[in-house]
Order: C-alpha cells, then sequence, then structure tokens
C-alpha cells in the first residue's frame, strides 16, 4: 500500500530543492517574509503538538527556540575551525551542509534537553499553573543569555554564516508537519489525545499521562531548537530580547487562530499572521484612512487583541478548530 504521507514528503523535498536553485532571483525583501513564514511554521506546528493535541498550555516556546538559536549559532561560530576540515574531502558543499545539519540537529537536542528540565518536574501541573511555569522558564533563559559573555551576553551575538536557505528551511518545516502528523495520527499518538480530552480518565485506564506530556514538550522543544537554529543563520545576528514572552505569544496566537488540535490550520495561521505585520506596514500610511486604524495597522500587538478577541467571541475552537477525528467524535 502507497503510504501518502511520505510520496508527499518527498514531492515537498523535491519541490523545495528545485526553488532553492533559483532563490536568487527573488527580491531580497519577499524573500526574507518567505524564510519568515517557513520558521514560523515550524515553531507553530511543533507548539501545537503540546498546546492542540495534548490540551497543554505553554507560553515559553521561544525559549527552546533561543536555546537551539544560540547553540547551532555557536557550533556554526566557534567549531567551524577544527570541525569542517574533517569534511573536507567531501568537497565544500557537503562539508558545509554536514556541518549545518549537525549544528541544527545539536541545537534541537539541547532544546529538548531544556524541555525534559522544565517538562519532568512541571508537566504534573495543569491550566494556568503550567503556563506561569514555562513563562517563567522562558523568563530564565532570556536572563542566562544576557549574561553570558561568550555568546555575547546583552549586546547581541553575531553569526558567522547565513546557511539557512529556502532549501534548509521549508525541507525541515515539512519533516516537522510529516512527523506530528504521523505521530498523532499513530496508535502510540492516540495517547496525546486522550490526555487532551479527558486526562483522569486517561489515568484510571492506566495510561501514563505524564509520561505523554513530557514527550510532546520535548519533541516540541526539538523542533522549536531547529527552527532558532534556522532563524540564526538566517538573521546572522540574534538578541535575547528577540526570545521573550511576546515572541512565544505570537506562536500561541497562531496555534489557538488556526484551531489547536488542526495542523493545516495552524500552518495557515503562521502564514497569514506573518504576512499581516508585513502588509500593515503599507496600510499604515494609507492617508485616506482614519487616523485610529493607520494606528491600529501600525500596532500588530493591537490587532493581535482585536482579532483574539472576536475570534474567541465568534469561533473559539479557532478558524480551522474541531476538524480533527477525534475532536469530530467527542462533538458527535
Amino acid at each position: 500500500m502507497i503510504d501518502r504521507s511520505k510520496i508527499s514528503l518527498l514531492i515537498a523535498l523535491v519541490v523545495a530543492f528545485f526553488i532553492s536553485r533559483h532563490s536568487n532571483q527573488i527580491d531580497p525583501y519577499y524573500f526574507d517574509i518567505i524564510l519568515s513564514i517557513g520558521i514560523n511554521v515550524i515553531l507553530a506546528v511543533s507548539l501545537n503538538l503540546v498546546n492542540g493535541y495534548t490540551g497543554q498550555f505553554s507560553l515559553g516556546h521561544a525559549g527552546f527556540m533561543a536555546v537551539g538559536a544560540y547553540t547551532a549559532a555557536a557550533i556554526t561560530t566557534f567549531a567551524s575551525g577544527p570541525v569542517l576540515p574533517l569534511f573536507h574531502g567531501l568537497g565544500p558543499f557537503f562539508a558545509n551542509t554536514i556541518f549545518f545539519a549537525l549544528a541544527l540537529f545539536i541545537g534541537g537536542l539541547a532544546a529538548a534537553a531544556a524541555g525534559l528540565i522544565v517538562g519532568i518536574p512541571s508537566l504534573r501541573l495543569k491550566g494556568d499553573y503550567l503556563a506561569i511555569v514555562t513563562l517563567g522558564f522562558n523568563t530564565i533563559i532570556v536572563v542566562v543569555i544576557q549574561n553570558v559573555e561568550a555568546v555575547g551576553a546583552a549586546r547581541g551575538f553575531s553569526v558567522a554564516s547565513g546557511y539557512t536557505n529556502f532549501f534548509w528551511t521549508y525541507a525541515l518545516a515539512a519533516i516537522t508537519v510529516y512527523v506530528v502528523l504521523n505521530l498523532v495520527n499513530s496508535t502510540y499518538g492516540r495517547g496525546f489525545l486522550t490526555v487532551r480530552d479527558d486526562e483522569i480518565a486517561a489515568e484510571a485506564m492506566g495510561i501514563n499521562t505524564t509520561k505523554y506530556k513530557v514527550l510532546a514538550f520535548a519533541l516540541a522543544a526539538f523542533f522549536a531548537g531547529i527552527g532558532g537554529g534556522l532563524y540564526a543563520h538566517f538573521k546572522q545576528y540574534i538578541h535575547p530580547e528577540g526570545f521573550t514572552f511576546l515572541r512565544s505569544f505570537d506562536f500561541v496566537v497562531m496555534v489557538i487562530l488556526g484551531g489547536m488540535g488542526s495542523t493545516p490550520g495552524v500552518i495557515i495561521a503562521a502564514v497569514l499572521l506573518t504576512i499581516l505585520p508585513e502588509w500593515l506596514r503599507g496600510v499604515a500610511h494609507y492617508q485616506w484612512l482614519p487616523a485610529w486604524l493607520q494606528h491600529i495597522a501600525a500596532n500588530r500587538m493591537i490587532l493581535y487583541s482585536l482579532l483574539l478577541i472576536v475570534l474567541m467571541l465568534t469561533r473559539p475552537q479557532g478558524l480551522f478548530g474541531g476538524t480533527t477525528p477525534a475532536r469530530r467524535e467527542k462533538r458527535a
């Protein structure tokens, strides 16, 4: 039987490769937005595994992103001298490819380790309590980075090489979506949905809910770390203030707007909420608009707040929520 998900992943990788061959013909401004969309898809889809499919509420996703970003950036900046020569026999292209892949993988592992550190003791908590713990973890990470001189501390950190391109970004975005969808649709992954739908009943049936929550947390942190590594080598300059609570809030908005537990919806929301602020840059200068509309357009946080208010009043499950099999069964 043909595995459609694997074929879709292969097609996505091939398309990303061919588009990346001609990415130098894309206007730099639009190319910046395109890469930002791919990175945000990785972060939003991975957060949806925790907030949407497992039913937890994390506000510290940017902290895991920061761990991956700084770890990968430190490796490519400080370890290129002793490590790259080991792969020179393969040629410059493959040497750089393997080196960057290792840096991203190690950055993802570092973020996953951070996810385990915060997840094991705190995921016995629920709801608001868990949100406060993850928010505190995010703040701790930012403060620690601000005091580590090796990575620039409060001055920020300049990344030596801009390895991130169209292929890396969208290939890893496709892999993230593939892993998350196949995991939650597997027999093992049904444990995540069980924890979300009724944790008490799951525990009564002998399901170790803490194990599933920690696994979801660690896996989401791993992909957040990879997204952070891509971000660091895309911007080539990272600063602790770029990974604060507000950045985590951006990803939470994408998950809520798209529909918690709906991967296609979260992807669409990530695309819309990445493009929208850039589109509003031009709208804010339309002189024919009333002054109050120009002010709203110029401040995306006000717009996010208004969107959330309208969304919660009109469609609490999100724009694309309530469409997963588990939710249809529950609603029926």
